[in-house]
């Protein structure tokens, strides 16, 4: 426990649909066929399910969800079921989470991430029948590697200090 802390400002919510927005727009960019690229509406949506239960909850993920539905052209509802989850258990989880530091934190996150591919997985099978293969689920471990980052930037602008003064230690 020799970690600085850190008193945080109030979070913005228009910062928080922002941040959103941005994921979004990271997840239409054309990745081609790389294999590990994260869902970044995801990965922002648990952050901000963990950060901010009460502003970011389970209605944004199912409307993130029907909109990435709509973006990947799959089965309106796969994204939306996933994403619904995730927010859920990313809630359920929020206090407990908040605790740990940050790498930690990433090891929490994983299982919800996984999950999250597992649904849509699950349900891209019963659809299609087929399997991508083991390597659909580097997506989530990469997601983890971004936490830190993620960490990082989307608490940066609450770290602020409303009026500063040199003089003083927080």
């Amino acid at each position: 426990m020799n970690r600085p802390l850190y008193i945080l400002q109030p979070v913005n919510p228009a910062f928080i649909a922002f941040s959103i927005f941005i994921a979004f727009l990271l997840n239409l960019l054309p990745w081609g066929h790389w294999v590990a690229v994260p869902d970044f509406v995801a990965l922002v949506l648990v952050f901000w399910g963990i950060r901010q239960p009460r502003q970011v909850g389970i209605g944004v993920a199912f409307f993130m969800g029907l909109l990435m539905d709509v973006h990947d052209a799959t089965l309106l509802g796969e994204n939306a079921l996933a994403y619904t989850l995730l927010s859920f258990f990313a809630i359920m989880i929020h206090r407990r989470v908040m605790w740990f530091p940050v790498p930690t934190q990433a090891l929490h996150v994983l299982p919800l991430l996984l999950l999250t591919q597992a649904v849509q997985l699950m349900v891209r099978y019963a659809v299609s029948g087929q399997f991508p293969g083991w390597l659909y689920f580097s997506e989530s471990f990469v997601s983890v590697l971004l936490w830190p980052l993620v960490t990082w930037m989307l608490l940066a602008p609450q770290r602020r200090s409303v009026d500063r003064d040199l003089t003083r230690p927080i």
